[in-house]
């Protein structure tokens, strides 16, 4: 483990279920959520264990973020970046994870996402759209 003033390459994110996944820091760091979580001069246990835990979301959820992290690393600096695939019945707990780890680029992250339900793309046009009015227009029904 490291120590409290050490900050390491990779970091572990634990779901609910007790799955574990070693990502690169810069890469969990698009989380606004987990980059706080890891600042040590917030001083949260997360910054001295490099280990952040989320209560609230399962192993396959935090699969998909975790390859989300990765996939938005790889394209970070790309133009007309291919979506994502995600199957439609992790739609509702993605967008609730993407709103709770609160990333730098969530309606990036949506529309990454790829095709969510009848083969449709999700496209979010603005950064004032709501999880609520994003549930209530059927994209996960």
């Amino acid at each position: 483990m490291a120590s409290s003033t050490e900050t390491t390459e990779y970091v572990t994110l634990v779901s609910r279920d007790g799955f574990e996944f070693k990502v690169l820091r810069s890469a969990a760091n698009i989380s606004g959520a987990i980059r706080r979580m890891l600042d040590p001069t917030n001083n949260f246990a997360e910054a001295k264990s490099n280990r952040c835990v989320f209560e609230n979301i399962n192993g396959v959820v935090l699969e998909k973020v975790c390859e989300y992290l990765y996939y938005n690393e790889k394209h970070k600096d790309t133009k007309d970046v291919p979506d994502m695939d995600i199957p439609p019945e992790l739609c509702l707990e993605l967008l609730m994870a993407a709103d709770y780890l609160n990333g730098e680029h969530r309606e990036s992250f949506l529309h990454r996402m790829g095709n969510l339900a009848r083969g449709r793309a999700v496209l979010l046009t603005t950064s004032r759209c709501s999880l609520m009015t994003m549930l209530s227009s059927e994209l996960c029904l």
